[in-house]
């Protein structure tokens, strides 16, 4: 029974195995019952268990090691006798143990698969830790502070969103038609293998969105350019020549179908990263408002800034290099660099000028993102709102006349750096340098040498290895006109660092006759330079007054509709100002995490020599820089005015007395003492006295002390200021002690109602003649003789110097007489006879005593003229006058019970001493009036002026340099910029290290 069970199983396994021949499935054969697979048919007469080949045109393939399984084969069933009938049980019992191993065996080799596939797409994503520094750290906090549910709400529907997808489809279709093209084998495998060789040097792109994007494209077009290349090497033949035309119909389909997908994934990133950029604005809105608690730190851009204003003001005296990267912004005269910088900046910042020079000077553009959109400058706090076009016209003035300002009599152009900060929300972040544009010749109005000095500022900036160099050059003129090229590639031979940028691609399409010279230009062909990219741009069409909203609408607008976009002439990452700015960005970032830290390096090498250098030759001076010693020296100035309220009031009055009289004894003595003495009563005298000191009361002496009492408080001024302190005392602050002073004293003016308070003072004091003991009697007459006495030694010196030396002068120092002098001697001798003959002879000669004289000197042989006899007869006649007058005060000395009595019944007269008293009682209280004076208003009004002086010195940089110079404050000053420059870089550093 089992046999015939067996023979019916064989029949119909055969009948099914030839009904079932070639179905692109399972064999039944395999779904049969394990009791008739394992029966061998007793008629067969072999006892091995065959299986025929099984012909499937589709191979099989597992999950473990993705290849193909070897061909099954079918069973070769006869009949004949099994001889292993016996062992059916063990033989199934063999086979569900194999079973079990076999789904053991899969299950783990599923679950190895599985991980290295997972292993696999992990590995191919991009590791977005290195774009953590795109998302700040406050976006995190972003779910406690906004609803995102609300947001959700607002986006669009996946409708919506489909919408904006490509039609994968199509391009799935596109791609299947260029399958058999691009097959081993054919031409166009040549494209691949070189897209395969350069996608190693794709792969910095891989790590974002955009550069995947990028890279797509370029590989795309690449394959088309290799396409077409292929299809004209095919021969001659109307079999060719429909595939070729086919081709190219299917290359056409594929590209527009490629530059509409790259639109839509365009909008769409516009689209995100406007959201991006408002919800950012959102955000730091509310935090610089405080709701965070923390401090926002300075932002690394920001810090990179300090770092290059820092070394712009830095003198390298020991040879260290700035070497730190910054972009670079070169180009001809109206190329358009100031348009491009705009384009990034996103605000129309900078002066404006049809075809004349605007930019005069570097100015150094500082961007940084921001919640709002302002501009200010390194050295003021005023903020520009550039939202605001009243704000916009006042910015772009007012960079104008710093240029202006900072252009020197003489010259165009200035090699000051003007540094101003943009911040705004989505603005790349880097230092850009804008340079006045390169001209050809020098025209009318320049100075002679302005072409020379923007060549030696351009390559002054370029030379900098680490520096890169934005070369702007125009589209709409001829290439061959290019100034710049020429420069940029003596500078930059190898094209490592510079980045080539076309401006006004729009006018180059309209009047270039050959496109094929832009795709020259942006390939690098055409100019014999070399660039890491080339970018081609559209900076609106000329008008000054247009929004930077509607020139970038027109460049998207022009690209899209471009035939060298479309063409392939231009590629997409090539073209507009946001790309540009994108690959700008990324160069500034790499090259300055390649340098910076060899940079702190060699500062920190420079620190110490400097150092070193500083222990050696001022080992106990503190490392004070120009500022320290300002402040140091401006303490002892303040300390020195301060010392003048500290002067006491005796020696204040003694000073103001000694020196008015000084400068009034003169006055007094010819003009109202021998005057009045010439007269023949007390009455007379008293009168005279009294008119000629009431008009100088009136006219002059207020003035004049008024005078004395300034001078007085300059000399005592300048006393403190230059005497020496001792050991303590420091020349260095010499020369700016002496300019405080001169400039104090030069804005100091006296209180003009001084001099009307004194006048009255000094008239009510003059008429006072009341003498009210003996001890002011005797002190006036000592100050008479006083007078006197140094009125007749100067009178004795001017005779002496007439007449020559006298005769025990002559034999001691062996000198003789002048010819004149022997005749003014003769003269004098002739004089002493005739005061000798009459002892009240009046002060003034008569004309026939003047004849007498010149006669007795003829008689002798003396020829003399009469007006050296009357100069003679005056000092004569002086030092008579003199001589008697003292002889008069020892006489008076005993006269004050006479004046107690108004001379009464007494033949002595003193009048002269009154005057003197009361001239001596006139100073005194001038004196003390002077000094209260100086005390109560003067010295203060002097210490405001000095306080000034000295705010005006400490915000004046260039006085500051040269009042303190030397080498020791050159020294510290280089050791603290020194310092400070290897501390912002160490810092910047960390949190460069840290954003990574």
């Amino acid at each position: 029974m089992w046999r015939t069970r067996a023979a019916a199983a064989c029949v119909i396994c055969r009948s099914l195995a030839k009904s079932n021949y070639g179905i692109k499935r399972k064999s039944p054969l395999q779904n049969l019952h394990l009791v008739s697979r394992s029966i061998h048919h007793p008629y067969h007469p072999s006892s091995k268990f065959q299986r025929p080949p099984l012909r499937i045109s589709i191979q099989q393939f597992s999950s473990l090691n993705r290849l193909p399984f070897r061909k099954t084969k079918l069973l070769n069933v006869k009949y004949g006798y099994q001889s292993y009938r016996n062992f059916w049980l063990a033989r199934l019992a063999s086979r569900l143990l194999r079973i079990r191993y076999i789904i053991l065996g899969s299950a783990v080799g599923g679950g190895y698969t599985a991980k290295k596939t997972y292993d696999q797409w992990k590995d191919m994503m991009p590791d977005l830790d290195d774009y953590k520094w795109i998302v700040p750290d406050f976006i995190w906090e972003l779910d406690e502070h906004i609803d995102f549910e609300k947001i959700i709400k607002a986006l669009p529907d996946a409708d919506d969103l489909a919408k904006l997808l490509p039609d994968f489809d199509k391009i799935g279709e596109s791609f299947a038609s260029l399958k058999g093209f691009f097959s081993p084998g054919s031409p166009g495998e040549t494209a691949f293998r070189a897209t395969d060789q350069g996608y190693d040097n794709d792969k910095q792109y891989k790590k974002s969105l955009l550069g995947e994007l990028i890279l797509l494209q370029q590989q795309i077009q690449q394959h088309e350019e290799e396409a077409r290349r292929a299809a004209g090497q095919y021969n001659t033949g109307s079999y060719q020549q429909k595939r070729k035309v086919s081709d190219k119909e299917k290359i056409d389909q594929l590209q527009e179908e490629l530059l509409r997908t790259q639109l839509k994934y365009q909008r769409m990133l516009e689209r995100l990263e406007k959201e991006n950029k408002e919800l950012r604005k959102l955000v730091l809105q509310r935090d610089d408002k405080g709701i965070h608690q923390r401090k926002l730190k300075k932002s690394l851009i920001d810090m990179y800034s300090e770092v290059l204003d820092i070394l712009s003001d830095y003198d390298a005296s020991y040879n260290t290099q700035d070497h730190l990267p910054r972009v670079v912004v070169v180009g001809d005269q109206s190329a358009g660099k100031t348009s491009v910088l705009e384009m990034i900046a996103q605000a129309r910042i900078f002066p404006r000028g049809s075809g004349e020079m605007m930019t005069r000077s570097p100015v150094k553009v500082t961007l940084s993102e921001g919640p709002h959109h302002v501009a200010l400058f390194k050295d003021s706090s005023r903020e520009f709102d550039l939202t605001k076009e009243e704000d916009l016209a006042a910015l772009r003035n007012e960079i104008e006349i710093r240029m202006r300002n900072s252009v020197k009599e003489g010259y165009t152009v200035s090699t000051e750096t003007i540094s101003l900060s943009v911040k705004g929300p989505g603005l790349q972040r880097m230092v850009l340098v804008d340079l006045p544009g390169v001209i050809s010749t020098v025209t009318s109005g320049m100075a002679p040498d302005t072409k020379e000095t923007i060549f030696s500022i351009s390559k002054a900036y370029m030379q900098n290895p680490n520096a890169i160099i934005l070369c702007i050059q125009d589209g709409s003129v001829d290439a061959e006109r290019s100034i710049v090229t020429d420069l940029v590639s003596q500078m930059d031979p190898q094209g490592k660092r510079t980045i080539f940028v076309l401006t006004k691609v729009d006018l180059a399409e309209k009047n270039v006759a050959s496109p094929s010279r832009i795709q020259q230009i942006i390939e690098g062909k055409l100019f014999p330079m070399k660039a890491l990219g080339y970018f081609a741009v559209v900076t609106g069409k000329g008008n000054s007054s247009e929004s930077i909203e509607s020139i970038k609408e027109y460049e998207e607008e022009f690209f899209q509709n471009s035939k060298l976009l479309k063409t392939s002439m231009l590629k997409a990452h090539q073209v507009t100002t946001k790309n540009l700015s994108l690959a700008v960005s990324d160069c500034f970032w790499k090259m300055v995490r390649e340098s910076v830290e060899q940079q702190a390096d060699a500062f920190k090498a420079t620190r110490f020599n400097l150092e070193t250098e500083w222990k050696n030759n001022y080992p106990r001076l503190r490392e004070l820089d120009r500022n320290e010693l300002f402040e140091k020296a401006k303490n002892e100035i303040l300390d020195e005015v301060i010392s003048l309220t500290q002067v006491t009031p005796k020696h204040w009055e003694e000073i103001l007395q000694k020196t008015l009289w000084e400068r009034v004894s003169t006055h007094v003595i010819e003009n109202i003492y021998l005057p009045a003495a010439q007269t023949m009563n007390s009455g007379t005298f008293n009168t005279t006295v009294d008119i000629k000191l009431k008009q100088w009361t009136d006219k002059q002496l207020p003035n004049k002390a008024v005078e004395v009492a300034w001078e007085t408080l300059q000399e005592e001024f300048s006393r403190f200021m230059t005497e020496p302190k001792g050991k303590e005392h420091d020349d260095i602050f010499d020369k700016l002690k002496q300019a405080v002073k001169e400039e104090s004293i030069k804005r100091h003016k006296w209180n003009e109602r001084a001099e009307d308070s004194l006048r009255v003072i000094q008239h009510n004091a003059l008429e006072d003649r009341s003498i009210s003991d003996k001890q002011q009697w005797d002190a006036a007459i000592h100050f008479m003789e006083e007078t006197l006495q140094s009125r007749l030694k100067d009178t004795e010196s001017v005779i002496e110097d007439m007449v020559g030396p006298d005769w025990k002068k002559r034999w001691i120092y062996w000198i003789g007489r002048t010819k004149e002098q022997n005749i003014r001697n003769e003269t004098k001798n002739e004089l002493e006879k005739l005061i000798k003959c009459n002892e009240e002879h009046a002060a003034y000669l008569a004309n026939d005593e003047v004849t007498t004289v010149r006669k007795n000197l003829e008689a002798r042989g003396i020829t003399v003229d009469p007006c050296l006899i009357k100069d003679t007869w005056h000092q004569i006649y002086r030092r008579y006058f003199l001589k008697t007058a003292l002889n008069h005060c020892n006489l008076c000395r005993r006269g004050f019970y006479y004046y107690q009595r108004h001379f009464v019944d007494s033949e002595l007269e003193c009048n002269d001493i009154v005057l003197f008293w009361r001239i001596q009682r006139m100073l005194a209280i001038t004196a003390n009036t002077l000094r209260q004076q100086l005390t109560n208003t003067e010295v203060r009004r002097l210490e405001k002026n000095v306080k000034e002086v000295l705010e005006d010195f400490a915000e004046d940089s260039e006085k500051k340099v040269k009042l303190l110079t030397g080498k020791r404050v050159q020294l510290a000053e280089d050791l603290k910029k020194v310092r400070e420059i290897q501390e912002k870089l160490e810092a910047f550093i960390e949190a460069l290290h840290q954003e990574k």
